[in-house]
């Protein structure tokens, strides 16, 4: 590979052909400050925060310049830091600054640029257009007031999830970034995955907030309050409180969850592990009774409404399988209830989810029972961390011994790696190995479903029957299997398709992290190998081996795809194309 030789600051750097001015100072561990760049989202020069001096007669964005030999740049002029200012000071005069009640406060790139540049907010005050809140969505809340026009979360919309709910509107000042013809975000094909909130470097696009409704709940004496927290989260929730991206923090998080209040605190885990049961079973009925394929996983609601709404067509090709969630939830109201002798109405489920789409899922009524809810509210890991610090636990300091409650809790190495793209379907062939061998299979790690390339595929041969399976994440990445798939270009039997990047670890309701960190570290990566090591410490690794999963069929279920499960764990889809 070629290379190319320049001098930033003084310092010689060596860097590849085709690397930018940015990139080739971050080698140099020298710090150019951005706010609309983010790495492989959103790469267009246009807030300028980025200048430095080339040598040229203007001064040139680092993002988009590209390095050439000899080139000599300097990142610290006077000029640069002029320039620097005065673009965050005209961002500023258009901001509403109510930083102290802002839900990114002292996590928001525009305070930390201002406080390290010194900008003075109100050096441009002038007259400002006041905006309604779009709070329409049960996911998303928009926030144009505080919005200063990076476009990272049009890039992320329109060019990774391939979906394009919102972009630009209007022009010169008038300028916003919503929905087009003034729909609310509701109104829209948006499937609520939250990737918009990941990629907003402020707090002009956030989750809709429900922990009033949790803290009601607990306060309650006629509620009893149960919940569940997901794979994703006990590999995240450790960053809200400073500790390392993928840090896992499973026993810290029950014991923060048993301080706040919750009468019972069970495992979404367990609700994995039943997902596996049914869905396997349902995956080896539709090959032997030729049945549609291929089928795909129904684990993402995000996924599930792009389906709905963009290819309704195969809409009977989705799994019926509830999520880990739904299922974990239903059985909390059934068999727990009976269990434990407490009236279902009476109990209150509170779902962790690394997902904002859960929100939308939680209110879906093709999961309601009997005329309940399976899960009453389902809150972010950002929202429980605000809890956990509302209620000033000293969470870095909790004792790590986990303390889940018994009966809908345990849960084997298949269910963690959920969490992350191919968990699902490598979850699903640990079982469906051990059924079509008829016996127990030793190896449980198929390494061609894992890792973060956009579209995988893998066939496995169990049990002398050829089994085409294929991984998707991101809806950018599912849109181009299922052309594919239609085209006859592919065929598979089985598809697991995440809607988020990376799957749930990169979840729209995960911690954030910056733009400047991103260039260090992969969130997705981090994470997943959190959850690897918690499917590595677990004594049992398949879902079929789970001794509570087992009581539950013994006692109350019957068989996995049989009809006390089909009225509880299965459920249709709607065609929102129209």
């Amino acid at each position: 590979m070629a290379m190319i030789n320049l001098t930033i600051d003084g310092v010689k750097v060596s860097v590849p052909a085709g690397t930018t001015v940015l990139e080739a100072a971050r080698q140099a561990n020298i710090h150019i400050p951005t706010l609309c760049f983010l790495k492989d989202i959103n790469e267009i020069g246009a807030c300028r925060m980025c200048v430095v001096d080339c040598g040229g007669r203007s001064l040139a964005a680092a993002c988009v310049m590209p390095a050439s030999e000899g080139m000599v740049v300097k990142t610290n002029t006077p000029a640069v830091r002029a320039a620097r200012k005065a673009v965050l000071e005209l961002i500023l005069s258009n901001h509403e600054r109510k930083c102290l009640s802002c839900v990114r406060s002292q996590n928001c790139e525009l305070q930390a640029l201002a406080k390290e540049l010194g900008a003075d907010e109100t050096k441009f005050d002038g007259a400002n257009i006041e905006y309604p809140l779009d709070t329409f969505s049960p996911s998303i809340v928009r926030d144009p007031n505080k919005c200063i026009l990076c476009r990272r979360c049009v890039s992320a919309c329109r060019n990774v999830q391939k979906i394009g709910a919102i972009g630009a509107v209007n022009r010169g000042f008038k300028t916003i970034i919503a929905p087009a013809f003034e729909k609310n975000i509701l109104e829209t094909n948006c499937i609520f995955c939250g990737q918009c909130i990941n990629a907003c470097p402020v707090g002009a696009l956030r989750e809709k907030d429900d922990t009033d409704k949790v803290w009601a709940a607990i306060a309650d004496p006629d509620k009893f309050v149960v919940v569940q927290p997901a794979p994703a989260v006990r590999v995240a929730l450790g960053e809200e409180f400073g500790m390392e991206i993928g840090t896992r923090v499973t026993g810290k998080m029950t014991q923060a969850l048993k301080r706040l209040g919750f009468d019972k605190v069970f495992d979404t885990d367990f609700g994995a592990d039943l997902t596996i049961m049914e869905e396997a079973t349902e995956l080896l009925s539709r090959i032997k009774n030729g049945g549609a394929l291929p089928m795909f996983t129904s684990c993402s609601p995000g996924w599930i409404k792009y389906v709905e709404h963009n290819f309704p067509e195969m809409i009977p090709n989705l799994s019926t399988c509830k999520s880990p969630m739904e299922m974990e939830g239903a059985i909390i109201k059934s068999y727990y209830a009976e269990k434990a002798g407490i009236d279902p109405k009476k109990i209150f489920v509170v779902a962790v989810m690394p997902c904002t789409s859960k929100k939308f899922e939680a209110q879906r009524p093709e999961m309601e029972v009997g005329g309940l809810r399976s899960v009453d509210v389902s809150i972010t890991t950002r929202e429980l961390a605000r809890m956990i610090k509302e209620a000033r636990i000293d969470f870095v300091k909790l004792p790590d011994e986990e303390v889940f409650d018994e009966l809908v809790a345990e849960s084997t190495g298949a269910a963690p790696i959920f969490g992350a793209t191919g968990g699902v379907m490598e979850a699903a062939l640990r079982t469906a190995a051990d059924v079509l061998e008829g016996k127990s299979i030793e190896e449980v790690k198929y390494e061609a479903v894992r890792g973060l390339e956009g579209i995988k595929e893998a066939t496995v041969v169990l049990g002398g029957v050829e089994l085409k399976a294929a991984v998707a994440h991101s809806t950018g990445a599912a849109k181009e299997l299922i052309k594919r798939i239609k085209s006859g270009e592919a065929t598979y039997h089985f598809v697991e398709v995440m809607a988020c990047p990376g799957g749930c670890v990169n979840g729209g309701g995960q911690p954030i992290v910056s733009a400047f960190k991103r260039m260090e570290v992969d969130q997705r990566a981090a994470r997943a190998a959190g959850l690897y090591a918690e499917d590595e410490a677990k004594v049992l690794r398949k879902s079929h081996e789970n001794p509570d999963v087992k009581k539950l069929y013994d006692e109350f279920l019957g068989e996995p795809n049989g009809h006390k499960s089909h009225e509880l764990l299965h459920t249709h889809y709607t065609d929102r194309s129209k």
